[in-house]
């Protein structure tokens, strides 16, 4: 199959839209990482929620780029609103991933859509790095939350979270693309992704 390369307005316009709502959905989420137990847990409910509209979306991606662009609006987005580099640096790696593994099935695989969504996930973990690598600094940053606020994040994230982070992020992603994909079931079969 020849795959034409050239993004053109409609495409554009597509990673904007889906790219709000999954950003609105991630933000809605991001608030509960105030109550400590929430915060590793984000790694959990983004991925489920945004399944749905990231489902969509992959109905509409037919060009290379779109889901790379789209991992890379979430990392300004996400440097944008004080997480730092981090988020940035995941979201090229998952992006760059999530895009291969969607070009391989050829835009139509929909068991290739959900293994996508499980590596576009993974750039979630880039908002836990500052915590593993940076510790003093992290909680320096949060100092206003209070020391009760502190404590508790120590006690829920010691450093061998980390792997289990990340691993959250993919396996929870393609759960949220498993999920996606039955409720859009209509979706898919219109775009001819059986």
């Amino acid at each position: 199959m020849k795959i034409e390369n050239k993004l053109k307005g409609r495409d554009l316009i597509n990673i904007g839209i889906y790219g709000a709502i999954y950003f609105v959905i991630l933000f809605a989420v991001a608030m509960l990482g105030m109550i400590p137990v929430f915060l590793p847990l984000l790694s959990v409910l983004v991925p489920v929620l945004g399944g749905i509209p990231f489902m969509l979306f992959l109905t509409k991606v037919k060009k290379p780029g779109m889901i790379l662009i789209m991992a890379m609006i979430m990392g300004i987005l996400m440097m944008l609103t004080g997480m730092g580099p981090w988020p940035l640096l995941t979201c090229a790696i998952a992006g760059i991933l999530a895009e291969l593994c969607f070009r391989s099935g050829e835009y139509k695989s929909a068991k290739k859509a959900v293994l996508t969504y499980g590596l576009f996930s993974m750039w979630i973990f880039g908002n836990y790095l500052p915590l593993f690598t940076d510790y003093e600094g992290y909680f320096a940053q949060r100092a206003d939350y209070g020391q009760a606020y502190i404590d508790a994040v120590q006690k829920l994230m010691p450093l061998w979270m980390a792997p289990v982070l990340l691993i959250a992020c993919f396996v929870c992603g393609l759960l949220g693309g498993l999920l996606g994909r039955a409720l859009l079931k209509k979706h898919f079969e219109k775009a001819g992704l059986a």
